[in-house]
């Protein structure tokens, strides 16, 4: 297995510290990125898209949340005859797998 250049390895650690919500925010990472030579605008780039996963991964579970919530207090509904299609899966089509960032940047 090929080992990743130390640049990469310091800029996937800043990416996960910063959508982990870690402490330490990925400070020391950054002090390494800039001791190796990486430009500002490739560290920037980095921390749009983990603030931005991290933000959507946070409404994401706001709204799951949210759901089952307002299910607590629905009023109980009637049980219905079981329908053999309510199990059919549903494709979607047109949608991306993810939203770009503010600037456009794509996580994906």
């Amino acid at each position: 297995m090929a080992d990743l250049h130390p640049s990469i390895v310091a800029l996937v650690s800043l990416a996960a510290n910063i959508a982990a919500n870690h402490p330490k925010q990925g400070l020391c990472q950054v002090d390494k990125l800039k001791e190796y030579g990486v430009a500002r605008g490739q560290i920037d780039t980095v921390i749009e898209i983990a603030r931005h996963l991290r933000d959507e991964a946070a409404q994401l579970l706001d709204a799951k949340f949210d759901e089952a919530y307002a299910e607590c207090f629905a009023l109980a509904k009637p049980k219905l005859p079981v329908d053999p299609f309510a199990n059919i899966a549903v494709v979607q089509t047109g949608g991306a797998c993810c939203t770009p960032t503010k600037s456009g940047q794509s996580c994906c």
